[in-house]
C-alpha cells in the first residue's frame, strides 16, 4: 500500500518546518520506501508497517509540538510492489508519447 500523509503541528507559531522535520526523521529511520514534497510524505509497505510509522511520526512532532493535525491518503492495492515509482514512471512515459 501507499500511505501519504502529512502531520502538522497546531499553535507553535506560523514556522513548522523544524517539527515536520521530527516526522521526516521517523519516516527515513523506519526503512521503508518513502518520498517527500513540499505537502506530503508518502510511504510503501504493508498496513501495520505503514500504520506504525505513521502513529511514530505523529508522536514525534507531538512530543514537541503539542497539538498535531494529520492529513492521510492511502492506495490499498494488495500484490502491488514499487507502487512509490511505478506510478510516476508509468505517467513519465505517457508525458514522453
Amino acid at each position: 500500500m501507499l500511505v501519504a500523509f502529512s502531520v502538522t503541528p497546531i499553535g507553535v507559531g506560523e514556522s513548522v518546518g523544524d517539527l515536520v522535520a521530527e516526522a521526516v526523521r521517523v519516516v527515513r529511520a523506519s526503512g521503508l520506501p518513502n518520498r517527500t514534497d513540499a505537502m506530503f510524505t508518502t510511504i510503501e509497505g504493508e498496513w501495520d508497517e505503514c500504520m506504525a510509522v505513521v502513529k511514530q511520526a505523529v508522536e514525534a512532532v507531538g512530543a514537541k509540538g503539542g497539538r498535531v493535525s494529520l492529513s492521510l491518503k492511502a492506495d490499498i492495492r494488495p500484490g502491488v510492489t514499487d507502487g512509490l515509482t511505478a506510478k510516476v514512471a508509468h505517467i513519465e512515459r505517457a508525458l514522453q508519447e
